[in-house]
């Protein structure tokens, strides 16, 4: 008996196998679209036109962004995880892709409800100071936020985006305190962080470097494992101070749960060879990111990653929307 039970699992995982491959051999048979949890323009935009040119040139099939802003990402995030596992509808994934489940209730979970399909890039972030602020080091910024408990403040993009928490990952490791002062993106809070308004902030090197570069800032370190081939001569927060620190923002192409691994692996191969064109790979360096790819796995062990990483900071900081 068991012998005829495991020859019929057998036959069973062959069939499926079977009808996975034969559903990759007609895909794509429609328009797909890349559902992107921001407004068109940003980096998340971008990241997710490169995506669909590729795809639309390969396949002569259309490749359609769109846009769904709106509570953080969570639209777009729960309209990929409801919609049909056929390969169809995709996700151009982010950083608070794994973060929004911690601040407010979302009908979506970040790891049941997706396949991963390719971690396309990452990016780190800057710590930028005002250059009238007393401090050239992470260090001397340590020191003097400790001198004046609460009475520096930095900036960010918005509430929960990587700017914010990278910031507040900062204050919990170096054990000091600063007022966080949100604003609707990070070109008024850069204006303002350059008028003085503000102290310091955490802000992508493609919208900072030319700020650092005309001394309208002061850069004190990158948030990313290693320095930036943009700066070179910036360390990172880790060798700076405080070792082990490492805050990044992602991209990545997600569908929604039970679609065919074949498809995924379909997808996967073709943003591969997206990721290796010199177009796609300047695009991205312009955003101040850099190309990652790899096997759908990659992605899927990165969000596992970011979930209780973040959840520290957000629980310690008490981060809502």
């Amino acid at each position: 008996m068991f012998i005829r039970i495991e020859v019929s699992a057998l036959t069973l995982l062959t069939c499926i196998s079977a009808a996975d491959a034969n559903a990759a051999d007609n895909y794509p048979s429609r328009p797909i679209r890349i559902i992107v949890p921001s407004p068109p323009g940003g980096g998340n935009d971008i990241m997710a036109r490169i995506a669909a040119q590729r795809l639309s040139e390969v396949w002569s099939s259309p490749v359609i962004v769109d846009n769904r802003s709106g509570a953080g990402g969570a639209i777009a995030f729960e309209t990929v995880a409801r919609a049909e596992p056929d390969g169809y509808t995709l996700l151009l994934g982010t950083t608070n892709l794994t973060v929004l489940p911690d601040i407010t209730k979302v009908a979506y979970d970040p790891i049941k409800d997706y396949v991963p399909v390719s971690l396309m890039a990452t990016a780190m972030n800057i710590m930028l100071v005002h250059p009238a602020v007393a401090a050239s080091t992470v260090k001397d910024f340590i020191a003097l936020a400790k001198a004046k408990p609460g009475q520096l403040n930095y900036a960010s993009s918005s509430v929960a985006t990587s700017s914010h928490l990278a910031a507040e990952m900062f204050c919990m490791q170096a054990g000091i305190k600063m007022l966080h002062v949100p604003y609707k993106g990070a070109g008024p809070a850069l204006t303002d962080l350059m008028g003085g308004q503000v102290q310091g902030m955490f802000a992508n090197p493609a919208a900072s470097i030319a700020h650092v570069r005309s001394g309208k800032l002061r850069a004190l370190a990158v948030t990313g494992d290693k320095r930036s081939t943009s700066m070179p001569e910036v360390p990172t927060l880790a060798e700076s101070a405080l070792p082990g620190f490492e805050a990044s923002t992602w991209w990545g192409i997600l569908a929604p749960a039970k679609t065919p691994g074949a498809i995924a692996m379909k997808l996967n191969a073709e943003l591969a060879r997206a990721l290796s064109q010199p177009e796609a790979l300047n695009r991205i360096a312009a955003l101040g990111a850099d190309v990652v790819g790899g096997p759908p796995q990659k992605l899927a062990d990165h969000v596992r990653a970011e979930i209780p990483k973040w959840r520290t900071v957000v629980r310690a900081a008490d981060i809502k929307l």
